[in-house]
């Protein structure tokens, strides 16, 4: 349920509102707005009891809420998340940007070399895998802490935000200690003790959708987030599992807009882990674009053959760079407006 104050309504009556909801055995979320205060009852498996709301001093009305999840709700919050990063970098409303960058930090000239690629070819954020968790025990899973440290360099270099997994609640300590966002995995979608976690913190979270997730499973684990403190979640969808084989995933392109008419957050696609396939990412990035994401994620390596993972979707230098030129384009298509990097090569 969301409780909402009259326009006039003292700080004084939203404490005793939050109070009463208290005693009924829900949890109160004041959320102030630009004109008026609503409180978020949360906690309820049944419907709330309107009738002890609407009489409290400074109540407007009582609306009820019929997801199952909440905080993430535009019942709850109907105007857009934005997430704004350190180097001025935002992602949600209007705002859309290009985020790249290897699938493992591999060196320090990697990673570098990545950087200075991404920057000119606009995007704000680099991405990067210190932490990686395979099907395969035998693959490679990452440098860790000395790929979080080279990473933060590279960035800082070109002026870019970074995104990084975290793989348990141990290393989103340490990734929240180098990185801007905290990446969650498809495989740590629903690590409720992760989730929690990275909700009591204070940086972004980007929460991919899981493999087998259903919209409301993926919004649910959000919730999680939010529950815990965290407003700063941006959403990827990152491909869903299929019988087809031909592809690694199956883009869901449709949960693009669908999500965005559910929930307040900010959503953005991963077209690299959606195919699997490099010529089919630039295609994918555009329709991702086109069909209103908040931006891409996309993979790219200088020499991609010798990728210690995921060479196979990584996109070459140029045709990075080039997406990049094609992304300003898409994203006005989506109703967003894409924002470049000043190393952006003309």
């Amino acid at each position: 349920m969301l409780v909402v104050m009259e326009k006039n309504a003292s700080d004084k009556d939203v404490d005793h509102v939050c109070e009463v909801i208290t005693q009924m055995g829900y949890q109160a979320r004041p959320m102030p707005g630009q004109q008026r205060i609503a409180i978020g009852v949360v906690g309820n498996r049944n419907p709330v009891e309107q009738s002890r709301l609407l009489g409290l001093p400074g109540v407007k009305e009582a609306i009820p809420v019929s997801k199952p999840y909440k905080l993430v709700s535009r019942e709850f919050k109907s105007t857009d998340t934005i997430v704004e990063l350190p180097n001025g970098a935002m992602i949600g409303g209007p705002h859309a940007c290009l985020i790249g960058g290897p699938c493992s930090v591999e060196s320090k000239e990697q990673v570098t070399e990545v950087a200075e690629v991404v920057a000119k070819a606009g995007g704000r954020i680099l991405r990067g895998g210190a932490y990686k968790p395979r099907t395969s025990p035998y693959a490679f899973q990452g440098h860790g802490h000395d790929a979080l440290r080279m990473m933060s360099e590279a960035a800082k270099q070109f002026g870019l935000a970074t995104v990084s997994e975290a793989i348990n609640e141990s290393t989103a300590e340490e990734v929240a200690e180098y990185i801007d966002i905290i990446q969650i995995g498809a495989r740590n979608m629903q690590n409720y003790a992760l989730l929690k976690k990275v909700g009591s913190m204070t940086k972004p979270v980007m929460l991919k959708r899981g493999m087998a997730a259903t919209i409301e499973e993926w919004l649910l684990a959000a919730e999680y987030i939010l529950d815990a403190g965290n407003t700063q979640v941006i959403l990827c969808e990152r491909g869903i599992r299929s019988f087809d084989k031909t592809t690694r995933n199956v883009l869901d392109i449709a949960a693009i807009p669908l999500v965005q008419g559910l929930s307040h957050l900010p959503v953005v696609a991963d077209p690299s882990h959606g195919t699997g396939v490099r010529e089919m990412v630039v295609p994918m990035a555009k329709a991702a674009m086109a069909a209103g994401a908040h931006g891409v994620i996309v993979e790219t390596h200088p020499r991609p053959e010798v990728a210690l993972s995921d060479g196979h979707q990584a996109l070459l230098p140029e045709a990075f760079i080039a997406l990049g030129k094609a992304m300003e384009a898409a994203a006005m298509v989506g109703g967003r407006r894409l924002q470049h990097s000043q190393n952006r090569a003309n």
